[in-house]
């Protein structure tokens, strides 16, 4: 008894002891810990990653690695079709201009289109972006295959491209800020839809660039009406890519991610699409709005005004804000400097 009322005194005197468990907000450390910039924004992320955790693995993430897959496939395919194509749609507009043009409108709209989404998704949200993008690709592959001249046909795969840089970016995004602490590693076997891509592109060429019918042979005699088979690779390719975008409206249905929600403050809507995909898959999601706002108010997030170059600049500070992310986005930066030298380098120049 003496015992028991000697520890009754030292809980009026110091508060209820609750251990370490209950005040703990997560288990890892992150390299991308803001404790020191943002308390409220770190503890939250750690609430999140935890609800995803407890959510687990359901049909909901299998759909997206399906159909993310298939637009990094499509990514894929794009690249390699202005590499099929470049040949004979070169000869059929009389060999006028620079040979290689292609394979550098490609490039300059993959890099175009990966800063413009990269940075756009973060403003208008993943699920715009997400469904945009690939929907964009689908257009102007197909309107690429009615182009009359060189330099149009040059445009329009600098647009598609486009549309695939920021589909590349929005891809492995989204299907990230869903996943699972312990599925994370199904990033990484995203890159097989890549070469599925190749394939496909492979087998559409095969069947339109082999038969004599569809492919002139010399620039003299080189016609539309006898050099189709570019045009049609284009009209198949593009159509695939468009049946692609509708299903990612009808089959998925994908609702914005959790942590963009979080990051503007949405967080009715994520405590809801938790709340969603575990009554959907009947799993268990203990997260409560009163959870979140017992982290505290979010400042680093955004500023006031979202569509604006203090808002971009948000962004950028947010990628060198501790010298761990300094060293993480350097790192990242030039692995895909040197990937992206290494390609057009070869294929561009190549004798």
């Amino acid at each position: 008894m003496s015992s028991v009322k000697k520890s009754q005194d030292v809980e009026e005197q110091n508060g209820p002891n609750y251990g370490t468990v209950d005040v703990k907000v997560g288990t890892q450390q992150d390299l991308l810990d803001l404790q020191d910039l943002d308390p409220a924004f770190n503890q939250k992320m750690r609430l999140v990653n935890d609800a995803i955790d407890e959510i687990g693995w359901t049909p909901y993430h299998l759909k997206l690695f399906f159909l993310n897959g298939f637009g990094y496939a499509v990514d894929s395919m794009i690249l390699l079709f202005q590499s099929i194509i470049a040949t004979q749609s070169f000869r059929e507009f009389g060999e006028k201009g620079y040979p290689n043009a292609m394979t550098i409108a490609a490039y300059v709209g993959m890099l175009t289109g990966a800063l413009f989404w990269g940075f756009g998704a973060d403003i208008i949200g993943r699920k715009y972006a997400f469904n945009i993008t690939l929907f964009l690709c689908a257009v102007s592959c197909i309107i690429a295959g009615g182009m009359p001249n060189w330099p149009s046909l040059g445009f329009f795969v600098a647009l598609l491209s486009f549309g695939a840089g920021g589909n590349l970016v929005m891809d492995t995004a989204v299907f990230l800020e869903y996943l699972p602490s312990n599925k994370q590693w199904l990033l990484t076997l995203m890159a097989c839809w890549w070469g599925f891509g190749q394939a496909i592109a492979g087998f559409i060429a095969w069947g339109f660039m082999v038969p004599e019918r569809w492919n002139c042979v010399d620039v003299e005699t080189c016609t539309r009406g006898n050099n189709m088979g570019w045009r049609y690779v284009m009209f198949t390719g593009g159509a695939l890519v468009f049946f692609l975008s509708l299903l990612r409206v009808t089959v998925v249905r994908l609702r914005e991610t959790p942590k963009y929600l979080l990051g503007v403050g949405k967080e009715e809507e994520l405590i809801e699409t938790f709340q969603y995909l575990a009554t959907k898959y009947n799993r268990t999601c203990s997260l409560t709005l009163q959870d979140l706002a017992a982290c505290g108010t979010i400042t680093s997030a955004h500023s006031k005004n979202r569509f604006s170059i203090s808002e971009t600049m948000i962004h950028i500070r947010g990628l060198f804000s501790t010298k761990k992310m300094t060293i993480s986005t350097a790192s990242i930066f030039l692995s895909w400097t040197l990937i992206g030298l290494a390609y057009p380098l070869f294929y561009v120049f190549l004798p």
